[in-house]
């Protein structure tokens, strides 16, 4: 029997909620009802997404619990603070998958520090290939109805280094993560600083010396994967391209430890993962290969003079690093297979 599921997405309007239904639409099981917004609320779909055809007559209506309530699933795609209100009034048994980072953190202090403000809790984390103690964080999402998609840098860090701190062959105390970073992930909102006049032909960094609100993610889940302690130097640096992370992350190499054994580590822990590709030793991860992909590739190697480890990990920001992450996490939240309207083939050149 074919299950049909009836998909709401608040935020749609904007650039993670027109990749959600980007996405989503991929899924054969997945029939969107409501399409909500705030200042875009009265407007067709095709005025914010025209790529986005099949869509194109449906009309964005405000976003209220009523208009969101009755569905199987409802997609937060909103800004930081805003999902706490809404969830909590959504029915216990409607699967909510949050966007945005209200329910990211466990740590009620980090979110205060970082974006200030009430911590609305904390919800099953929904990254299924991150290492834990007993496993895989997929295993925590079976069955789950509310779900915090993790931060899109956050991804790219954590798939780049989680398998190295997992088999004990770097020191976490000393990671330095550098980022190449396409401009969506600033989300669709005017600024200076996002005008294509200043962007293009410009790489800048932002957030820089400890202040990205990705920082408290990534330390918690390099603890998730063994580590005693993380510290992180984070500097992420926006470069002229729409969308795509290249994370480029080092941290010493282990007295001892080979090199032998530090690929055999990112092998090991990817071998049976779906979106997780290792590439062959001397051809290294662009973003091109994963625009429009569920899918993260991957390359580490020792620098040998130096004695550290490095580690480099491409993905797209709105699909492995959001909305792919939210169905791959909803098919397992639901018991359906993992990789269901999920594509693993980028778009290149």
């Amino acid at each position: 029997m074919h299950m049909v599921l009836s998909v709401a997405v608040a935020g749609a309007s904007g650039y993670v909620g027109g990749e959600v239904l980007r996405v989503f639409s991929g899924h054969p099981d997945v029939e969107f009802g409501a399409l909500t917004a705030h200042s875009s609320a009265g407007d067709t779909l095709r005025i914010h997404h025209p790529h986005l055809v099949p869509l194109g007559d449906r009309v964005i209506v405000p976003t209220t619990i009523e208009a969101l309530a009755g569905h199987d699933v409802v997609v937060l795609a909103l800004p930081h603070g805003a999902s706490g209100e809404i969830a909590a009034q959504l029915p216990a048994d409607t699967l909510v998958l949050d966007c945005g980072a209200d329910y990211r953190l466990a740590s009620a202090e980090a979110w205060s520090e970082y974006y200030g403000g009430t911590h609305a809790g904390t919800w099953p984390y929904g990254m299924p290939e991150l290492i834990t103690a007993t496993g895989h964080q997929r295993e925590t999402l079976k069955g789950s109805r509310r779900v915090a998609v993790p931060g899109c840098n956050v991804t790219a860090v954590t798939l780049a280094m989680q398998p190295g701190v997992a088999a004990g062959v770097v020191d976490a105390t000393d990671i330095v993560a550098t980022l190449a970073v396409g401009y969506s992930g600033a989300g669709k909102k005017l600024a200076t600083n996002l005008l294509a006049s200043e962007g293009l032909g410009a790489a800048v960094p932002y957030a820089v010396g400890g202040t990205h609100r990705h920082i408290p993610e990534i330390i918690q889940n390099l603890l998730s994967a063994g580590a005693d302690d993380v510290r992180i130097s984070f500097t992420p640096v926006l470069v002229p391209m729409s969308r795509g992370i290249l994370a480029t992350v080092t941290a010493p190499l282990i007295s001892g430890v080979s090199p032998e054994a530090v690929r055999a580590a990112w092998v090991g822990a990817y071998a049976d993962e779906p979106f997780m590709h290792v590439l062959p030793e001397g051809q290294w991860p662009s973003t091109a290969g994963v625009i429009g992909a569920n899918t993260a590739l991957l390359q580490v190697t020792v620098d040998t003079k130096a004695r550290k480890v490095v580690a480099v990990c491409a993905i797209d920001n709105l699909v492995k690093g959001t909305a792919g992450a939210a169905l791959q996490s909803m098919n397992i939240a639901l018991g359906l297979p993992e990789t269901t309207g999920l594509n693993q083939i980028g778009v290149a050149p």
